[in-house]
């Protein structure tokens, strides 16, 4: 699942490629993509003859905002890809569910695999009484708060590091891979609980935390095996040359060159040090 790094180099490209078009057409091949409205009309009908007017991102939802006070709510679910296509004519990959055109020329192309993405239309002042967005917690890319205030809310939890840096309503936007990546960086195993932390523990768990966010922005995303992820025009992320521990088991571990372990937990893989991670 694309995770907070992906999608925020999807809203910078977004942001520079679509801000200012205006929507000429709308073609809606899988009702479930649009699956929060009515039908596939309603959702067309609050599309075509807007213009684009900016774009957000909060956690691992983007939000184009429209003139008229809506916006247009992107979730790329497992698999999802946004796609920029110069023309209608380009071939449409398989899975392409929304198609909308502009009046400048071009499309922007949502494709998804297995479905579980999807657009919807709302009032800007409704977005906040929208559960999966009302919920969110700190974003820490967008919003950085200080480390004090960072550790009084790890403190106050009593979890395990992992659950808590993937739980969206604590931290928005992290989920499987960059969670590994942080705690690799701040030396602290998957397990440990939030309240057991010691001051220092807690700053390098902040700074890692900034630290591998910014540069997963910066190499634009981790695109993996798999070549689910790739950006607005089809190219693929490099941070994932960088990975210290994701998707590492029995390599050496870049700090102390022990094998690098995996363990199930809750139905998914997480990878770590044994030696290094305390």
């Amino acid at each position: 699942m694309p995770e907070l790094p992906e999608v925020e180099v999807l809203r910078r490209d977004l942001e520079r490629d679509i801000t200012g078009r205006h929507i000429k057409t709308v073609e809606v091949e899988t009702p479930r993509s649009v699956r929060r409205h009515k039908n596939k009309k309603e959702f067309i009908d609050r599309l075509e003859g807007k213009k684009v007017v900016g774009v957000d991102r909060r956690g691992k939802y983007l939000l184009c905002r429209l003139d008229g006070g809506e916006v247009l709510v992107i979730h790329l679910g497992m698999s999802g890809q946004l796609r920029r296509a110069k023309t209608a004519r380009e071939a449409k990959m398989k899975h392409t569910h929304v198609i909308i055109g502009f009046q400048q020329g071009g499309q922007l192309r949502f494709i998804d695999p297995r479905t579980f993405g999807e657009m919807f239309v709302a009032e800007t002042d409704a977005i906040d009484k929208i559960k999966e967005l009302s919920h969110l917690g700190i974003d820490p890319y967008d919003h950085p708060i200080s480390w004090d205030e960072f550790g009084a809310l790890v403190v106050s939890r009593k979890a395990k590091l992992k659950p808590l840096l993937m739980d969206q309503k604590f931290i928005a936007g992290i989920g499987n891979m960059y969670s590994d990546e942080i705690l690799w960086g701040a030396g602290l195993r998957w397990d440990r609980t939030s309240d057991s932390l010691q001051a220092q523990e807690i700053r390098r768990l902040y700074r890692s935390l900034i630290e591998v966010l910014q540069e997963a922005v910066k190499f634009r995303g981790s695109t993996l095996s798999d070549g689910q992820y790739v950006d607005l025009f089809g190219q693929p992320g490099e941070y994932q040359t960088y990975h210290n521990a994701y998707d590492r088991e029995g390599k050496p571990c870049p700090r102390c060159r022990q094998p690098l372990v995996r363990e199930r937990v809750a139905s998914r893989s997480t990878y770590f040090c044994a030696s290094c991670q305390v």
